[in-house]
């Protein structure tokens, strides 16, 4: 590892170095074909200037730091042993694909990442040829590369496919399902577990423990490789003696070999590996090219690797905004109450208060705003790592046993779990509280925008589904939850708040009512959570042209305030806002009740019946017409 140590010491001062005072070999880079010119002294000077030009980006735009500085050298190493795009590199999540983007010709767009019409935080088929499989969700790449492979071996093909996959996504029911597939499926398949000890918090689980145990016996596997190739170089007899080797190997495999589990599985385990070393990696891709069955190559990196502070502080770093890089500090005014933050409080205050409130995540803990209740609850409080299933049937196991539990998670990842909502949580009417953070478009892209899930609540039995527009509202719903003896769903967006009072007890919740903000006669507009501001705005634009309007915030979903709705519905306009799809929320819910009445104009705003794309919040927002001065420009036109 001292290779690798003097390389971080090189890449920490190049960082500081500006674009002016280097010559870059990344520049050169139009294809990984160009990489395969490169000696091993520029390999290293190209880490250290990927490195630098992720940090400078990343700073800027925001995106994934910490996953991507740790696999610079492992994708470098990819892209020069393999023969991309014929070869075939599917990456597990695919956040950690930045450095495979500047290696395909994409080193210019990658300075648009995030950005309205720019390059996209992860990998999509539509992007590049270079991006074989897209992904956004953990624990897809295993399975998705044997679709590759399984494809090849049906048409006799002989590219390489490499499943690129993480050490948290091991944990993932589909990861292992994957895996045990594997040997039944084709000979010719190459895993890389890409080892960090980190998903999205550190990792946690039997599974993480064994890794670490593989780790601490290394020793043994790297002699084992270091043998194999010397013996190989014996003229004749050499690969007979590796055969041999192997038969005994296999006999006595448990008793030295801890990547057992693996062989078990029908996988050549290789490692681990240091995965900061990228000429030691590109020997023994090449050596593991030559295997006649499935091979598991198990590479240990650091998340944050050559930037302090990402590597000090990887959950901070791994998804965040713009930053000072000199300092690592956030380069955005301090933010006012987020609905996180105001649920992580309020889970606390509800947890101080009674024995039988536990709180349950999957690997969300500090982007859920649980990070204050792991402190102060340890015992009440359960990480189970990326595993969305289990962590709803967990809670309703839970649940059968008199406790509360509360489940927080992000709503784009809690869809991974909806059947287990269903088949375990409602049809057993379990008193179950769904928090669902991120709900609404996001700037991360269609594999992550929460405007699907609310289609699905809405439809189940026994289901109570809750959305605030404020802090002081999703507080009091909170409190309201805790006392229902029924599966309860809240969902709540990445945004600031608004309005919170701790303590405040101003805020009546009652069950299926909804809240005139404003009272007006010649129009009504019902909004679901935050999207309140947004209807306010339309109103004062229309009150502007002499149009009276009134406000209702929707609060409950599930059930609906049906008697408000049809009395407004009989003597003026209904119009919906909501950042959902329209075809499944409030929109969809309007419509069924007022399919056979007697009403006027219907008008809805919202998400359409398309992929919805990447970018800023407010220019995804723009681009689909969802502006205040958008909406009541339509509304003027359909009712005048």
């Amino acid at each position: 590892m001292n290779g690798s140590r003097n390389a971080k010491k090189k890449t920490d001062s190049l960082c500081k170095m500006k674009n002016s005072e280097r010559k870059k070999i990344l520049d050169k880079i139009k294809s990984p074909r160009d990489l395969k010119q490169l000696n091993s002294e520029e390999r290293e000077k190209l880490a250290s200037e990927i490195r630098i030009e992720l940090l400078d980006v990343i700073s800027r735009n925001g995106g994934h730091l910490a996953p991507n500085m740790g696999v610079v050298e492992l994708t470098i190493a990819l892209h020069t042993a393999f023969n991309m795009p014929e070869d075939k590199i599917i990456w597990d999540v695919s956040h950690q694909g930045y450095t495979h983007k500047l290696l395909t010709g994409r080193k210019e767009f990658f300075r648009t990442l995030r950005q309205d019409d720019g390059c996209c935080g992860f990998l999509t088929r539509e992007e590049s040829e270079y991006d074989s499989f897209g992904a956004g969700h953990a624990g897809t790449a295993i399975s998705a590369a044997l679709g590759f492979a399984a494809a090849r071996d049906a048409r006799n093909g002989r590219e390489k496919i490499v499943a690129v996959v993480g050490d948290g996504s091991l944990n993932c029911g589909i990861t292992l399902e994957g895996l045990n597939n594997v040997s039944g499926t084709t000979r010719d398949f190459i895993v890389v577990l890409n080892d960090n000890k980190m998903s999205i918090s550190k990792n946690v689980g039997a599974m993480a423990q064994y890794l670490n145990r593989i780790i601490t016996g290394k020793g043994y596997n790297k002699f084992k490789i270091f043998m194999r190739e010397l013996v190989r170089k014996i003229p004749v007899l050499g690969e007979k003696i590796i055969r041999r080797v192997e038969r005994i190997e296999e006999a006595t495999k448990s008793i030295f070999v801890h990547g057992v589990i693996f062989e078990e599985l029908g996988l050549r385990y290789i490692g681990p590996v240091d995965g900061h070393n990228t000429e030691e990696l590109i020997r023994i891709m090449e050596v593991v090219k030559g295997f006649d069955q499935p091979a598991l190559v198990h590479v240990v990196t650091e998340k944050g690797h050559g930037y302090k502070f990402a590597e000090d502080s990887p959950e901070r770093f791994h998804g965040l905004s713009g930053f000072d890089p000199d300092t690592g500090a956030s380069i955005n005014p301090k933010e006012p109450a987020t609905f996180s933050s105001v649920f992580g409080e309020t889970a606390c205050e509800l947890a101080e208060n009674d024995g039988k409130i536990v709180a349950i995540t999957a690997a969300m803990s500090s982007g859920t705003g649980l990070s204050r209740f792991a402190e102060l609850f340890p015992k009440r409080f359960f990480d189970v790592g990326i595993a969305e299933e289990h962590a709803v049937v967990f809670a309703a196991g839970f649940a059968t046993q008199g406790f509360r539990p509360i489940v927080a998670m992000y709503a784009t990842f809690m869809q991974r779990a909806l059947d287990y909502v269903l088949h375990d949580i409602c049809l057993q009417n379990l008193p179950v509280i769904l928090c669902l953070d991120r709900a609404g478009a996001v700037d991360d892209g269609p594999t992550h925008h929460g405007i699907y899930d609310l289609a699905f609540f809405r439809s189940l039995p026994n289901m109570v589904v809750m959305q605030p527009r404020n802090g002081d509202e999703l507080r009091a719903m909170l409190h309201k939850a805790s006392t229902m003896n029924c599966p309860v769903t809240i969902r709540y967006p990445r945004a600031a708040c608004g309005t919170y009072t701790p303590d405040s007890t101003t805020v009546n919740i009652e069950t299926g009512r909804a809240e005139v903000i404003k009272k007006g006669a010649g129009i009504a507009i019902w909004a679901l959570g935050s999207e309140c501001a947004t209807a306010l705005a339309v109103s004062e634009l229309l009150e502007k042209e002499d149009v009276s309007t009134t406000v209702v915030n929707t609060r409950f979903i599930k059930p609906f305030d049906v008697s408000l709705l049809e009395e407004q519905a009989r003597s003026m306009p209904i119009a919906t806002i909501e950042d959902s799809v329209i075809s499944g929320g409030l929109a969809a819910a309007v419509d069924q009740i007022l399919a056979d009445k007697t009403h006027k104009t219907l008008m809805h705003f919202g998400w359409n019946d398309e992929i919805i794309p990447h970018g800023t919040v407010a220019g995804i927002r723009k681009k689909f017409d969802l502006t205040p001065e958008k909406i009541a420009s339509k509304i003027l036109a359909r009712i005048k």
